[in-house]
């Protein structure tokens, strides 16, 4: 397939690989059944799907052009999945695999996002579903979503650490599955974000932009990359990955104890897959690098602009490419992930949109056109 860009139009055209459903002609079918010959499934697994993946690959011109210098920007906005975020990628693979092995509970430390993913899917394949968090820091949008898919919510004194730590502990003592991203399940299931970039692009980018916290999602893309290059389908990019002034462990080198943020989905001080996301760093030449809260706002704008909401803590990738754009090699292409949806905050959408809502109005023309500045 290609993609070609005018300096007119900036439009991406592309034509669907093979493998996957051209509209109108089959569903899709999930990330297990597209890509199962990447994945350690077999045909007694049970797969739990909600038909995930398959999010698409956006053509950014406002921000190529802020970049300039022939550089092309695209976000694959994997908030667009069932729940809203990636985690559904990583979630459908750990649930399959536990239903598989007769498992009858899940249990995650989550932020927010793990937390819903772990419940959908959980309902999904008849199971129960234990989520700790911590206790005021879970976006309204997401502890919704749990709760009505039916989680049994704990919510702790402590931060996500904290949790992870409680239910690392409870798995091995309890009959419950641990479904973080220390379940090799989950990172083998998002690495098919990967190759969903490559069957579009045609190749790899020359820089992938992914926003860190836990810092699975960094490790399972450059997986999937790897496999792919390995086959001889993609090149292999540089990994650029981005976190939160107030929580950058990796970029400072020491964990956070006490982790802040208003990204809350990375609001990590001691990331569960560390070391492999420095592997990651040294093997693709890539870097780690810290955007504060205003930066990260500003992209959320940004990104609006160009009509796509996404949630604070994804547009933590776009705030570093902004932040390191001089950094970017002229005419490269690179892509930004979006890991969620912007309405799973709503209230920062609203706190921050340098909007308001005029109210109060009398519904006449006269009275409304003028409020419209006619």
């Amino acid at each position: 397939m290609t993609i070609r860009f005018t300096p007119s139009s900036r439009e991406v055209s592309a034509a669907l690989p093979h493998s996957i459903p051209s509209p109108g002609t089959q569903p899709w079918p999930g990330l297990i059944e597209a890509y199962r010959s990447y994945l350690p499934v077999s045909a007694q697994t049970p797969v739990v799907t909600l038909c995930e993946g398959n999010t698409p690959l956006m053509a950014m011109p406002a921000l190529s052009d802020r970049i300039g210098r022939g550089v092309q920007v695209w976000v694959k906005y994997d908030g667009l999945n069932p729940t809203g975020s990636f985690k559904d990628r990583g979630m459908t693979m750990a649930l399959s695999k536990a239903k598989e092995d007769g498992a009858e509970a899940v249990i995650c430390a989550s932020t927010g996002n793990t937390s819903a993913a772990a419940a959908a899917y959980a309902r999904r394949g008849g199971m129960r579903a234990f989520v700790l968090i911590p206790d005021g820091y879970v976006a309204l949008g997401k502890l919704a979503q749990a709760l009505l898919y039916g989680a049994e919510v704990l919510a702790i004194k402590g931060n996500f650490d904290d949790a992870l730590r409680m239910v690392q502990e409870l798995a091995k003592d309890y009959p419950v599955t641990l479904v973080n991203s220390v379940n090799p399940y989950r990172l083998q299931g998002q690495k098919t974000a990967a190759f969903e970039i490559v069957d579009v692009m045609g190749d790899a980018p020359d820089w992938l932009c992914i926003p860190v916290g836990n810092a699975g999602n960094i490790t399972a893309y450059w997986m999937g990359f790897s496999e792919y290059h390995q086959q001889g389908k993609c090149r292999l990019p540089q990994m650029m990955g981005f976190q939160a002034a107030g929580a950058a462990p990796l970029v400072n080198g020491h964990v956070v104890a006490d982790p802040h943020t208003l990204a809350t989905a990375i609001r990590i001080g001691n990331p569960a897959s560390w070391k492999q996301a420095e592997a990651v760093r040294d093997a693709s030449g890539g870097s780690f690098n810290a955007v504060t809260d205003e930066e990260i706002l500003d992209a959320y704008r940004i990104l609006a602009l160009e009509g796509v909401f996404c949630e604070p803590a994804s547009a933590a990738s776009v705030a570093g490419l902004l932040k390191v754009k001089d950094q970017i090699p002229a005419g490269a292409k690179v892509i930004c992930v979006l890991t969620g949806n912007g309405l799973k905050d709503p209230d920062t959408a609203i706190t921050h949109s340098n909007n308001q809502v005029k109210g109060g109005l009398v519904p006449e023309p006269s009275i409304l056109a003028q409020a419209m500045g006619f």
